[in-house]
C-alpha cells in the first residue's frame, strides 16, 4: 500500500488560517496529515471537512492530532514519562503504526537533554511494535548530527541560551534515533539537501522529521519539504510530506 504522509505544525492551534491550512493539505493530497500544535479540536475538525477527510482526532490542549481519508483502525494518546506532549499513536489496516510527537522546543543543552530523555521514553515503550513497520514523524524541534548551526538567524534571547551551551547546540537525539536502528527519511533520500523546514519566512533549521526503521528505509520512496507559497502563509513551519511503500 502506497501511503502519503504529512507532518505538520500548525502554530498556536491554526484557529484563523484553517482555510489555509486546507489550502495547503490539498495541494499535496495526503493520505494522513499529523499535526502539532493543533490545540483547538475545532480547528482540526474544519480542515477535516474542507479536505474532506472522513476520520480526524484531536484534544484540548493536547499538540498531536490527525485528519485522515483512510480507515484507521485505532488511535490512542501515550504520554511517556518526562514528555511535554502526548505522543499518538495511530495504528493503520494491517498493524502498521505511525507514531506522532511534538518534543520540547528551546535551543540549548539543557533542552536537548530532555529531548534526548523523551525519545528515550518513547522508544522504550514501543519496544513492541520494533519488528513491525512503524513510521514516526513529527516536530522534533532538535538539529541532527553535522548540520550547521547558524544563529544569528535567531532572536538575542536565544542567541544567548546557544552560546551558554557553548556556542552550538548538540544533536543528541537524532543521534539516539540513528543508534537505535532508524533512518532519517528527508536524509535517505536528499543527503545533500538542506531541507530547512522553519520559519517559513526566513528558513534556517530543519526541525520536522520523519524516521523509520532502516530496514523498511527502501520503502520510503519520496520525502520533500512543501515550501509553496501556500504554506508560507498558513504557519510558522513549512510541513514535511513523505510517501512510503508500506508492506501488507
Amino acid at each position: 500500500m502506497k501511503l502519503r504522509v504529512l507532518s505538520y505544525n500548525i502554530r498556536f492551534g491554526g484557529r484563523g488560517r484553517e482555510h489555509r491550512i486546507a489550502e495547503v493539505v490539498r495541494s499535496v493530497a495526503p493520505d494522513l496529515v499529523v499535526f502539532q500544535e493543533a490545540t483547538d479540536p475545532l480547528v482540526v475538525a474544519r480542515v477535516a471537512q474542507a479536505t474532506e477527510m472522513t476520520t480526524r482526532a484531536s484534544l484540548d490542549a493536547h499538540s498531536v492530532g490527525f485528519v485522515s481519508r483512510i480507515a484507521v483502525a485505532r488511535h490512542e494518546w501515550h504520554y511517556p514519562a518526562g514528555a511535554r506532549h502526548g505522543v499518538l499513536e495511530i495504528e493503520l489496516p494491517g498493524g502498521a503504526r505511525v507514531f506522532g510527537l511534538h518534543l520540547s522546543a528551546r535551543f540549548s543543552k539543557w533542552s536537548e537533554a530532555r529531548r534526548v530523555r523523551e525519545i528515550g521514553a518513547l522508544l522504550d515503550s514501543i519496544k513492541g511494535h520494533q519488528e513491525g513497520f512503524h513510521l514516526l514523524c513529527g516536530d522534533f524541534n532538535t538539529l541532527a548530527p553535522g548540520e550547521i548551526l547558524d544563529a544569528s538567524h535567531f532572536p538575542l534571547w536565544i542567541r544567548a541560551l546557544v552560546w551558554a551551551s557553548g556556542r552550538d547546540i548538540k544533536r543528541d537525539t537524532v543521534r539516539r534515533l540513528l543508534d537505535a536502528g532508524y533512518a532519517d527519511g528527508f536524509r535517505t533520500l536528499h543527503p545533500e539537501e538542506r531541507g530547512y523546514t522553519f520559519p517559513v519566512w526566513d528558513p534556517h533549521v530543519r526541525l520536522d522529521y520523519f524516521f523509520l526503521p532502516q530496514r523498511y528505509a527502501a520503502r520510503l520512496t519520496r520525502c520533500e519539504v512543501v515550501s509553496t507559497p501556500e504554506a508560507a502563509h498558513a504557519s510558522d513551519h513549512f510541513p514535511l510530506l513523505a510517501e512510503i511503500d508500506v508492506p501488507s
